[in-house]
């Protein structure tokens, strides 16, 4: 009897802090694309030590791939209320854009930035893209 009150227990409170962690997230505010530019220049300055010419050069670039983020994200959320899977195909063209940004980015960058604030540009990427590479496929 007492196993079965622990497990009950433990069930319940699993449950609870779940519902509790989608309610959070729901009621996050979100940044606008105006915003996550700027605090993502900021970084980069505190991490490149860019100049403002390299800030003002950048920042475009930047502001290109949020607004790209967020209209993906938000063609993602649509598609999962509906409850559409997406097809290989679109799979596929959605990482080979992707990819192709990065790379269209990269080379953007590799003008902009010298020799030793590039090499860091290349570790940050990297980094950032080993933390957020959850996908197997």
């Amino acid at each position: 009897m007492k196993k079965l009150a622990s497990i009950l227990v433990l069930v319940f409170s699993v449950t609870f802090a779940t519902q509790a962690q989608k309610n959070r997230k729901q009621e996050r505010p979100q940044l606008s694309v105006k915003q996550h530019t700027n605090l993502a220049i900021k970084r980069m300055t505190l991490a490149l030590d860019l100049s403002e010419k390299q800030q003002n050069r950048i920042k475009p670039i930047i502001a290109k791939k949020m607004a790209e983020r967020k209209a993906l994200i938000e063609k993602r959320k649509k598609a999962r209320k509906e409850k559409k899977r997406p097809t290989a195909n679109q799979i596929y063209a959605v990482k080979s854009k992707m990819l192709d940004n990065q790379i269209a980015t990269r080379n953007s960058m590799k003008e902009i930035l010298n020799k030793e604030q590039f090499e860091k540009f290349e570790k940050m990427q990297k980094k950032e893209t080993e933390e957020n590479n959850f996908s197997f496929g």
